[in-house]
């Protein structure tokens, strides 16, 4: 995901810094070069996706008709695994949060290079190349994230990974209030590299999470919560089309604010929470490497716990 991510800060240097001054070399205007530029992700991106078409497996072990057929894979109704998904408050929580971190990083790759322009009166191509290192950060950052979330489920289980989760969002938001304030280019630019940081660990953090909501929905559920990341996109972006930079960015940093709180809601079958809850005995044996299975532990329902 990080490194798919990392395109964001691809992109921002191949159009902004390297394209869109040699197409106006080419005689163009800046509004025509720049409308020409955009022609060319367009043309990877097919290109791209119909090449995965045509030579990608489905998944590493293969593709889905053939597991199917060889009884490996079982036959789940995709309407009953997205409706148990979605009859889940913790999956619309982790979509909040989503929305807040991933939504923020695609409203960044589009408004960020434009925001330099403006406040800090850069060329495009300047602009765009400092606005690639919210990007750039994908190398490592995201990745990050989601070990730190492992090393905190280590230490204290699922309560670990969502106090790691806030904590996230938490410097992520403050990040985006004091980015809005600054006047300084150098200042700007560092502020920048901690936020996208944090954005992109938010992120590894939130799929962290995620196969443990209801590992046999996964699938579903992980299609809601990265539809969050869009959703939030689209309101942000709202919010920078309508009004301000400077107060278009303090609400953005006060929504994740608000969003890291949502943790404390997040109650996950089997597993504490913040601040209540208790491990069922399979899951803190897991996390705390005594027992002997591996992997994401379903618990038992209710009903199945009183009949034994």
């Amino acid at each position: 995901g990080g490194w798919g991510n990392l395109g964001g800060g691809v992109t921002q240097i191949a159009m902004g810094s390297a394209l869109f001054p040699l197409f106006k070399a080419f005689g163009l205007t800046a509004d025509q070069a720049w409308r020409s530029v955009c022609v060319i992700p367009a043309v990877v991106a097919f290109v791209t996706g119909v090449t995965i078409m045509k030579i990608s497996d489905d998944c590493p072990k293969g593709n889905y008709s053939d597991l199917k057929k060889k009884g490996l894979m079982p036959e789940i109704s995709a309407g009953s695994s997205f409706r148990q998904g979605a009859c889940n408050l913790n999956t619309w929580l982790l979509f909040i949060q989503y929305g807040c971190c991933f939504g923020v990083e695609l409203t960044m790759n589009n408004a960020a290079s434009k925001y330099f322009q403006d406040v800090f009166l850069l060329e495009t191509e300047s602009a765009s190349a400092i606005a690639s290192i919210f990007g750039w950060m994908n190398l490592f950052a995201r990745g990050l994230g989601g070990f730190a979330s492992d090393k905190c489920n280590s230490k204290a289980g699922m309560r670990g990974r969502l106090w790691w989760q806030s904590i996230c969002l938490v410097i992520e938001g403050a990040c985006v209030l004091w980015f809005s304030v600054t006047t300084n280019l150098g200042l700007a630019i560092f502020i920048l590299v901690i936020f996208s940081s944090f954005v992109q660990a938010a992120e590894g953090s939130t799929y962290g999470i995620v196969p443990y909501v209801d590992p046999p929905s996964t699938g579903s559920i992980a299609g809601i919560i990265g539809a969050g990341g869009n959703t939030g996109a689209v309101v942000f972006g709202l919010f920078f089309r309508q009004l301000t930079d400077k107060v278009a960015f303090q609400i953005m940093g006060i929504s994740i604010l608000v969003s890291a709180t949502l943790s404390v809601f997040v109650c996950i079958r089997g597993h504490r929470s913040v601040f209540g809850g208790e491990d069922s005995p399979a899951i803190e044996a897991a996390w705390k490497g005594t027992g002997t299975g591996g992997g994401v532990i379903i618990p038992p329902d209710d009903k199945d716990e009183d009949e034994a």
